[in-house]
């Protein structure tokens, strides 16, 4: 781990289109994520362009509401290769989104018709000193990344195949 971002890979048995699939699918997300703070998506559709917002609602015991909603702007999205969004928030309610400046980003690497290797990076280097002030980085620990990667695994193994994949 580096002093601004944190990574893991896994090797999953799995077509790269496939797990593409369940990383633009803000439904998956909740059954992805390795700490329970993400609970349910609010926008539903799929990914398909950057600069698109999709909201999440969240969960955390150390927040002063305890449930709340994440506002993601996707940052990258080149399928079946990577895919990422910046993590952001409506302070005031008035539909004016603030970013805090942390990156979750998937890139993965075809190692054949079956096999695709997964690394998910969290990457907090463009967060300001105020934040950092409040919040410590990362916020979890480092088995999380390897947790989510496992839970992707499994989920886009009992993804059906299409005729795309």
């Amino acid at each position: 781990m580096s002093a601004e971002n944190v990574s893991a890979t896994l090797t999953v048995a799995v077509p790269a289109a496939r797990v593409f699939a369940v990383l633009a699918d803000p439904t998956t997300h909740s059954a992805i994520d390795g700490t329970g703070w993400v609970q349910e998506p609010v926008d539903r559709a799929p990914l398909t362009e950057v600069g698109q917002i999709f909201r999440m609602g969240m969960y955390h015991a150390n927040h002063s509401d305890g449930g709340y909603q994440t506002a993601n702007k996707v940052h990258v999205l080149d399928p079946p290769r990577a895919v990422g969004w910046l993590t952001g928030y409506d302070p005031k309610g008035d539909g004016h989104l603030e970013f805090g400046g942390w990156i979750w980003r998937y890139d993965l690497a075809s190692l054949g018709p079956s096999q695709t290797e997964v690394t998910l990076t969290y990457d907090w280097s463009a967060v300001p000193q105020y934040i950092r002030e409040y919040l410590q980085f990362p916020p979890f620990g480092p088995d999380h990344l390897t947790n989510s990667l496992h839970h992707l695994a499994e989920l886009a193994a009992l993804v059906a195949p299409t005729s795309r994949t």
